[in-house]
């Protein structure tokens, strides 16, 4: 008769503490770079950046014997050399920005990721950080690498610019920061979204048709925001404005009342909600000074001046 024997398995130890911060960093940095559509959007982003701005600068210098006495007044060699980076690498960047967070969701491999850390916050804090050190390196890189070779291509003109000129490493750093904020700006919307085209689509419509939607923006936010603190706040004693008084904070229960499931998800307490309409007032205030900044042509500056759209 053979003997049977048998072997014990291998006892694991037992989980201790719990998931945190750190683990859920390590996690998302090795989801960025073990997937293909990573390294392709950065390889995008550096060959526009680059090839865009060279192209640039190569054309200017092959014609500056035609360029314009009062063009050449008004050239900005810095810029130029980083155009690249700033009108496009912010498309690229955009794209980078919407797929790392809404390629989770169109996978469904966002369940796994909130199974293995289940505080939703961490995670897309984790994401938006490792997002944004993986962008703002690469665009550091462009924005580097672009502003030397246009500056080298630019050197016949004798009118490109160095590092150690006023507002030139602030112009080169800043554009970097720019587009780096793009795509933690589509990464916040992929978070609303959770759909990549719709993301884009969005965004990149912010970015460059933005004038209407930000007009309509600014009117939606002044009429349910403003509207009803205004009337709460300007009521005096007669029946008309007692009316306005009751309306308006009728209002502003509503808008707080709304603001109850976001506070329950992220477990903030509810106390919080009748200060949040307040806090979007502001906001829509902050954006119509934005816009009006920027149309009367102070919305971006380079090298000390300002330059119109």
């Amino acid at each position: 008769m053979a003997a049977v024997t048998t072997r014990q398995a291998p006892v694991l130890p037992s989980p201790s503490g719990r998931a945190g911060f750190g683990g859920t960093l390590r996690s998302e940095f090795t989801k960025i770079r073990s997937v293909r559509s990573t390294y392709w959007t950065l390889l995008v982003l550096l060959a526009v950046s680059i090839g865009i701005g060279a192209a640039i600068c190569a054309g200017t210098a092959a014609n500056w014997n035609q360029t314009s006495a009062a063009d050449r007044a008004t050239f900005d060699a810095t810029q130029v050399s980083i155009a690249g980076l700033f009108y496009l690498g912010q498309l690229v960047i955009v794209v980078f920005g919407a797929i790392v967070l809404t390629a989770e969701y169109s996978t469904g491999m966002i369940r796994t990721s909130l199974t293995a850390m289940p505080r939703r916050v961490t995670v897309y804090a984790a994401k938006a950080l490792v997002f944004a050190v993986v962008a703002l390196v690469v665009t550091l890189v462009a924005a580097f690498v672009a502003f030397f070779l246009g500056q080298a291509l630019l050197a016949s003109t004798h009118a490109n610019a160095t590092l150690s000129e006023p507002n030139v490493l602030r112009a080169v750093i800043g554009s970097a920061l720019y587009v780096t904020l793009c795509g933690l700006f589509a990464f916040a919307a992929g978070a609303i979204f959770r759909h990549t085209a719709a993301t884009i689509t969005t965004i990149i419509g912010l970015l460059f048709l933005y004038a209407l939607p930000l007009a309509g923006a600014i009117t939606g936010l002044v009429a349910v925001l403003a509207l009803p603190p205004a009337a709460a706040g300007l009521a005096g004693g007669d029946g008309a404005a007692a009316l306005a008084l009751g309306a308006g904070l009728a209002g502003w229960a509503l808008m707080s009342l709304s603001y109850l499931p976001m506070l329950r998800l992220y477990r903030l307490s509810p106390l919080r909600a009748p200060g949040l309409p307040l806090i979007a007032l502001l906001y829509a205030a902050m954006t119509a000074d934005s816009a009006r900044r920027h149309y009367a042509g102070r919305g971006a500056e380079w090298r000390g001046r300002t330059n119109l759209r």
